[in-house]
């Protein structure tokens, strides 16, 4: 799924409108629909709802969905924000009208206007859409942030009001719904992080855009489509063995962080591959055997460290640095590997902060290998970053410099492509925030990639079942104390379900 810009989203409604045909009132009238169908599965007709509207376009959705909502039975209170008295768009007008023949709106002009609003109300915000380019001051911040302060449950049509859809935003009043109803597709400022307390959870509400007028449009960003990942994952024939889905070779772990390599062999060896060699110290020989008997496990020469790399010449793919510490004899093993590796690695962390501490070795890393840091391990790499546009921008750059493709952590993992297109992790909960989640995602990632899929493919589907495997989890076990082996537990049925397989019950 594609995330547009702002001016490109005004492009998708134009063409719809003139080419479906639709007036772009019963276009309004279609996403205030949508709305109210996301809405009403949340909220009961027990709660007052009270509007809160602009004079634009999203103010007529506002006027909009507070007259469908009456027709629903809801208790409805709109008001219209307009300290300059303007006459407003014409889809407001329209609205306007409409909504009179149901309740007539109270306007708001002055902050000392505000109403008294019971807690437990809902509040909902359509005062500015996605169009905003300035921050919001004045009589608009004034009662945002009286908004804000209430006791009362929140909602933003389209997007909350002062957020800019694709850039940040440095000052000015934003609104802070829980629950952001937006239309056709995401905004990229719903994956940035400190933007969270102005999106809160979004739901996405199709309102039939032209959707071969939005292939044609240029985006460099996207939402992953569980869609994309069912056509992605193949399903196993008959004759398969185990040398069919490949061999892969993961060097981890030191004395007291053997618990990483553990999680990287459960994980790949959950991920459907054939075959998983283990390479650890010494001290890691009867903990991998125990903890993950059905890999295979070879052993350096030191007793607590990984000093050297064994014999990778019949793997199909290979992963490095989870538990594996910073000792020069493990930097001088990395860049053995980097210069004999005959095709894409998988690194992950200590393998990074040990090329962020020796930047010489980033321009060894081979063309295609997938990098799966969290934020701080990132910037060890490519720099400090003021804010989340920046890093986001910094990571595409560095993906296109080295060709190489970078999972960055977190909620909405960033998986950045050197061709400069970048996808957005649809899965995935708080409760993955957990020590080892990241050495699970690595053993997936490296099996994936040795189950001969391209590295971009793998870095999307490993990434996207890591998700999914948690939220199975957090379904079944809540989030509050979810651990990085019940991701692990849970990524078979991720895959069943993935491939359709699976009913969800």
């Amino acid at each position: 799924m594609k995330i547009l810009s702002a001016e490109n989203t005004r492009k998708a409604d134009a063409y719809t409108i003139e080419h479906e045909p639709i007036k772009s009132i019963d276009l309004m009238e279609r996403a205030s629909n949508a709305f109210v169908s996301v809405f009403v599965s949340h909220f009961s007709s027990s709660f007052p709802i009270y509007i809160f509207c602009g004079t634009g376009n999203n103010g007529g959705d506002g006027l909009a969905v507070g007259r469908l909502l009456i027709d629903k039975g809801y208790e409805v209170h709109v008001f219209v924000i307009n300290p300059k008295k303007s006459a407003g768009s014409e889809d407001f007008k329209i609205n306007l009208q409409r909504l009179h023949q149901k309740v007539i709106p109270r306007i708001l002009a002055e902050p000392n206007e505000f109403p008294h609003i019971k807690p437990g109300s809902v509040v909902i915000d359509a005062i500015f859409g996605s169009g905003l380019t300035r921050p919001v001051k004045g009589v608009y911040a004034e009662i945002i942030e009286k908004m804000n302060r209430l006791e009362a449950r929140k909602v933003s049509i389209d997007i909350a009001s002062g957020l800019f859809a694709d850039q940040p935003v440095e000052k000015g009043v934003l609104f802070k719904p829980e629950l952001t109803v937006t239309f056709q597709m995401p905004k990229l400022a719903f994956m940035i992080p400190e933007n969270e307390p102005f999106s809160g959870q979004f739901e996405i509400a199709d309102i039939g855009l032209d959707a071969d007028f939005i292939d044609q449009l240029p985006s460099s960003n996207y939402f992953i489509d569980p869609g994309v990942i069912r056509n992605k994952l193949n399903q196993r024939k008959k004759f398969s063995h185990k040398g069919t889905f490949g061999h892969a070779a993961i060097i981890s772990g030191s004395l007291g962080k053997m618990g990483a390599a553990v999680l990287c062999a459960r994980s790949c060896l959950r991920s459907g591959v054939g075959l998983v060699t283990m390479h650890v110290p010494k001290c890691g020989y009867e903990i991998i055997q125990t903890g993950a008997p059905e890999a295979m496990t070879t052993t350096d020469k030191d007793e607590s460290l990984i000093s050297g790399i064994p014999d990778l010449s019949k793997m199909d793919a290979v992963g490095v640095g989870p538990g594996i510490g910073m000792e020069i004899s493990t930097k001088d093993m990395l860049v053995e590997l980097l210069e004999m590796a005959s095709g894409p690695l998988v690194m992950d962390a200590d393998a990074i902060n040990l090329m962020g501490k020796h930047k010489e070795l980033l321009d060894k890393i081979p063309p295609g290998s997938i990098l799966t840091p969290h934020k701080r391990e990132f910037e060890r790499i490519a720099g400090d970053c003021k804010n989340h546009f920046e890093r986001l921008i910094r990571q595409k750059d560095f993906s296109k410099k080295y060709r190489v493709i970078i999972i960055l952590k977190g909620a909405h993992s960033a998986i950045s492509f050197p061709d400069g297109n970048t996808y957005f992790n649809s899965s995935g909960n708080p409760g993955m925030a957990t020590g080892g989640s990241g050495d699970v995602l690595t053993g997936i990632v490296t099996g994936f990639l040795a189950k001969n899929h391209l590295p971009e493919e793998a870095a999307i589907l490993a990434t996207y079942l890591h998700g999914l495997a948690g939220d199975l989890a957090a379904e079944e076990m809540g989030e509050e104390g979810l651990i990085a082996s019940d991701i692990i537990d849970f990524l078979p049925k991720a895959i069943r379900r993935s491939m359709g397989n699976d009913s969800g019950n």
